[in-house]
């Protein structure tokens, strides 16, 4: 069965600052995380791209990227799998609708997925291009969407859950999503919890009100789902729906990918599968970040988890 990687690499992190994050170097030889991810989904069973795993590649980004990307990242993956592109435009709004004055910020992560509508036929994974998962999350996610453990009439979807001891950063507090599991595994509702850090071995967090407890054992989404192309057919309408509810003060408002995903499982529609993975996540959530990132890919470089030069 054929499966597609759909990568988010439109945004710009305001955290980070002095450039486009995720082109930022971090392997030996000018490798970004992308290049990680992309090696780890890809080359899951054997060292063919094309013969297993998934096997296209589908990068969301914005016009005014395009060169740089191609350049570092784009022509070099186009040399071993099937790549295309579509792009993430503030403009790109259905019939009828138009931008509202004075909004530049783009719509989110749900309007980045819903532009991939007439390129993905298949089942899909969808990632951020600044994150690190590991090859256990891509192997689960990509098993799941090829053989379907679960059925009943519903949309099947599924997410990779992370320990969030394996997510923290140790240069600041973190927003991380705690899931909610019925007792077969199933996701009940995502939680945006921000504020979470470890203080003398304790997690706290921002309770707004809640008594939630968390543990580094806890589980916690990060933004990698395993969906299917029915998912386009749900996203359309509700972006109509939720542009319907913008006013000219919601300059800064986003359609959010996981909110779509809840709203399903919610009414009814879908179920989410949460595979849990012992992974250690890891992205540039702050630019003091990126030294711990790069000690950390030598590390499995070292380990023999990756060749010096992954695409030689």
């Amino acid at each position: 069965m054929n499966t597609t990687l759909v990568i988010m690499a439109a945004g710009i992190g305001s955290r980070f600052g002095g450039g486009i994050k995720q082109l930022e170097k971090m392997g030996p030889n000018g490798e970004i995380i992308m290049d990680y991810s992309i090696y780890d989904a890809c080359l899951l069973y054997t060292s063919d791209a094309r013969k297993a795993g998934f096997n296209k590649v589908v990068f969301i980004i914005r016009k005014d990227i395009e060169a740089d990307f191609k350049e570092i990242v784009g022509d070099r993956i186009a040399s071993i799998m099937d790549v295309e592109y579509v792009y993430q435009d503030i403009n790109s709004l259905p019939a009828g609708y138009s931008v509202p004055q004075g909004r530049t910020k783009p719509w989110g992560t749900g309007h980045a997925v819903l532009m991939c509508k007439d390129v993905v036929k298949e089942p899909f994974a969808v990632i951020n291009a600044d994150d690190f998962y590991g090859e256990q999350a891509f192997k689960i996610v990509h098993d799941e969407l090829v053989s379907p453990t679960h059925s009943g009439g519903k949309y099947n979807f599924c997410m990779a859950g992370f320990r969030l001891g394996n997510t923290l950063s140790a240069n600041g507090a973190v927003t991380r999503g705690v899931c909610m599991t019925d007792e077969s595994g199933m996701l009940d509702k995502v939680c945006e919890t921000a504020g979470i850090e470890e203080v003398d071995g304790c997690i706290i967090h921002d309770d707004n009100g809640s008594d939630m407890k968390l543990t580094r054992e806890t589980c916690v989404s990060m933004n990698m789902w395993g969906l299917t192309p029915e998912f386009f057919g749900e996203l359309g309408p509700r972006f109509m729906h939720f542009l319907d509810g913008i006013t000219p003060q919601d300059t800064k408002k986003e359609f959010y990918l996981p909110m779509v995903v809840d709203e399903l499982i919610q009414e009814g529609k879908a179920e989410v599968k949460v595979l849990e993975t012992g992974d250690k996540w890891f992205g540039v959530t702050y630019k003091e970040d990126k030294p711990e990132v790069v000690a950390y890919i030598k590390k499995l470089i070292s380990s023999g988890v990756y060749p010096d030069e992954l695409w030689s």
